[in-house]
């Protein structure tokens, strides 16, 4: 009786373990699609950005909110979170349009590292989290050319 509970008891842990592991989620790719400078002060500038979040996964992925930060040619530029909700299909993509606020430096920053005569593109680095409601949090760090 007792080999039967212990035989019973593991092939229940087995099975639990490899719904689990089917669950797990591959971090979505989150590039830039897209940036528009929306306000400029002295002290703070704020952008658009359009985030493309592309799901390597067979199942959707409902965003509830992100925060993220973006690097220009390897210095920090600007940081953001939104709240804007959106489902991204199951081996799909979405645009997310959100907006970050930059400091005085990082645009100083950039304009110096414009000057350089052997600039011929502008290298990024975005980061952050994505929330979601069933599948916690996804970080993801993605570089690029612009």
């Amino acid at each position: 009786m007792k080999k039967n509970l212990y035989i019973a008891a593991t092939l229940s842990v087995v099975l639990l373990l490899a719904g689990c592991a089917g669950m797990m989620l591959q971090s979505p790719s989150v590039t830039l699609a897209g940036m528009e400078v929306l306000e400029a002060t002295l002290f703070e500038q704020r952008f658009a950005f359009k985030l493309r979040v592309q799901n390597p996964n067979a199942m959707e992925i409902p965003i509830t909110g992100l925060s993220f930060s973006v690097e220009l040619n390897n210095q920090p530029f600007a940081k953001g979170v939104s709240d804007k909700p959106v489902t991204v299909p199951p081996l799909g993509e979405a645009v997310l349009e959100v907006t970050a606020v930059s400091g005085l430096g990082g645009i100083l920053r950039q304009i110096k590292e414009l000057r350089h005569p052997n600039r011929d593109s502008v290298s990024y680095r975005i980061k952050g989290r994505l929330m979601t409601g069933s599948f916690g949090s996804l970080d993801f760090d993605e570089n690029g050319r612009l």
